[in-house]
C-alpha cells in the first residue's frame, strides 16, 4: 500500500506524469519530457526504460536540432480510442491508438431532420463496423469523444436550444452513446473539437492561444487559452457568431437582430447568390466557383471574409490569441477569404495585438472535429489504466 509522500508514490506520480505527458503530445523526444513534465533528464530516462521493458511506450531513434534522439510514443496496442462527429449533414467516425495513429475513418450523410434516436442507431452501427474493420479488440478500447453541433451544458450535458438539429434538443448525447457503447463518453460541440483537432493534429500545432472559427450553417468558435479549451461555465464560450455587426440587421435564429451568422453562415450568405447561380448552389460549390474566377462568388467571399474579420478583431481586443484558424468550407477559398479576415482585423483590432495574430487556415479540413472527438477521449482517459493494465483486462465493452 502506498503512503503519501513515501517513494513509491512520488515514483508512481512520476511515471503518470510522464505517461501523460506523452498520450496528450502523441510522441516526444526524452528531452521535451522533461521539460513538459518538469523531471530531471536522469529520471525520465529511468522512467522511460520501466515504461519501455513494461510494454506501456515505444522507443524508436529520432532527431533533434540535428542532434541523435530518441521518441517516445505510447505502444501501438496500449488500447483506442473512437470519435465520433455529428454535423449538419454528416457522421463521421474515426478510430485511433493511443500514439495518436488513425486506424480507421469513415463518413456518410445524415438527415438533419432524422430524430436523436435515429442518428445514435446509425452512429452505433458505423462504430461497430469500423470495429470490426480494424480487428482491435473491443476491450482495449478507453474512450469516446463525442461532438454536436450545438452547445452542451457542463453540468447536465444536455445539447442545448439548436435550429442546426432542432430534434435533438435537451438530449443528453454522451449519455445516450454510453449507454449502448458501455464505454465512457465525453462530449462536446463542435467547434472546441474543431480547436482541438487543430491543436493536436493540424494548423495550431506550437501554440497555446488560439481560435478556431468554423462557418458552416452557423458560426462558432472553440477557444484554446493556455492550452485548453476553454468553455465557459455554462458551456457557451465562443459564440462569435452573435456578435452584433448591425442592430438593424437580418433576424438571426437567436432573436436579436444582425448577428455575425446572418452575414457569414451558409442559410443566409446562399441566397445573395441564388438568383444567379441556381437554388442548388453550396458553400463548397461557392468557394469552387470563387477560386475560378466568379466574380459574384469572389465578391461574396470577400464579404464574408471581412465580417468574420471584424468577430476576428474583437477576439483580438479581448483575448489576444496569437493564432486564429479558419475552418469549414470556407477555408477553402484559402487567400480570397483570409485576405479580408486580416483587413479588418488589423482596423478593428488594437494594433499589438493584431500584430502578434496568425491568420491560417485549417489543415484537416472537414476532418477536424472527428480528429477533435479522437482528441477529447484521449485528454480525458485516466493514465492509471495503462500503467495498471486495467483496459488490457477490462471485459468486451459492447457486441
Amino acid at each position: 500500500m502506498e503512503t503519501p509522500g513515501s517513494q513509491s508514490s512520488l515514483h508512481r506520480a512520476n511515471l503518470e506524469r510522464v505517461v501523460r505527458a506523452v498520450r496528450l503530445a502523441g510522441s516526444l523526444t526524452q528531452a521535451e519530457i522533461a521539460r513538459t513534465t518538469g523531471l530531471s533528464a536522469a529520471t525520465v530516462s529511468n522512467i522511460v526504460r520501466e515504461l519501455k521493458d513494461g510494454g506501456t511506450v515505444e522507443v524508436t531513434p529520432t532527431s533533434a536540432g540535428g542532434r541523435r534522439a530518441r521518441s517516445v510514443s505510447l505502444s501501438g496496442d496500449a488500447g483506442i480510442v473512437i470519435g465520433v462527429d455529428f454535423g449538419h449533414t454528416h457522421l463521421r467516425v474515426a478510430v485511433g491508438n493511443l500514439a495518436h495513429q488513425v486506424l480507421a475513418e469513415e463518413s456518410e450523410p445524415l438527415d438533419v431532420d432524422a430524430s436523436s434516436t435515429q442518428g445514435f442507431d446509425r452512429a452505433e452501427e458505423l462504430v461497430n463496423r469500423l470495429i470490426a474493420a480494424t480487428g482491435v479488440d473491443r476491450s482495449k478500447i478507453a474512450g469516446v469523444g463525442l461532438g454536436v453541433p450545438g452547445p452542451i451544458d457542463v453540468e447536465s450535458g444536455t445539447l442545448g436550444s439548436t435550429a442546426i438539429l432542432p430534434g435533438w434538443t435537451g438530449t443528453k448525447p454522451a449519455e445516450e452513446l454510453r449507454g449502448r457503447l458501455g464505454v465512457p463518453v465525453h462530449v462536446d460541440n463542435d467547434a472546441n473539437l474543431g480547436a482541438l483537432g487543430e491543436l493536436v493534429w493540424g494548423s495550431g500545432r506550437g501554440v497555446r492561444d488560439l481560435a478556431y472559427i468554423k462557418v458552416a450553417s452557423g458560426v462558432g468558435a472553440g477557444l484554446v487559452i493556455s492550452g485548453k479549451i476553454y468553455r465557459g461555465p455554462g458551456g457557451t464560450a465562443g459564440e462569435i457568431g452573435h456578435i452584433t455587426l448591425d442592430e438593424s440587421g437580418p433576424v438571426c435564429r437567436c432573436g436579436n437582430r444582425g448577428c455575425l451568422e446572418t452575414f457569414a453562415a451558409a442559410r443566409y450568405v446562399l441566397p445573395l447568390l441564388q438568383s444567379s447561380h441556381g437554388t442548388d448552389l453550396t458553400m463548397e460549390g461557392v468557394v469552387r466557383l470563387a477560386r475560378d474566377g466568379d466574380p459574384g462568388c469572389r465578391r461574396v467571399i470577400a464579404d464574408v471574409g471581412r465580417h468574420i474579420g471584424s468577430g476576428v478583431a474583437n477576439l483580438c481586443n479581448l483575448l489576444n490569441p496569437s493564432r486564429v484558424v479558419l475552418g469549414g468550407d470556407l477555408a477553402e477559398a484559402g487567400e480570397l477569404v483570409l485576405g479580408p479576415i486580416r483587413e479588418s482585423v488589423g482596423r478593428y483590432a488594437i494594433p499589438s495585438a493584431a500584430r502578434q495574430l496568425s491568420v491560417l487556415p485549417g489543415a484537416l479540413g472537414g476532418r477536424a472535429e472527428v480528429l477533435g472527438a479522437l482528441a477529447l477521449a484521449l485528454s480525458e482517459m485516466g493514465d492509471s489504466t495503462l500503467l495498471d493494465g486495467t483496459l488490457h483486462a477490462a471485459t468486451p465493452a459492447f457486441t
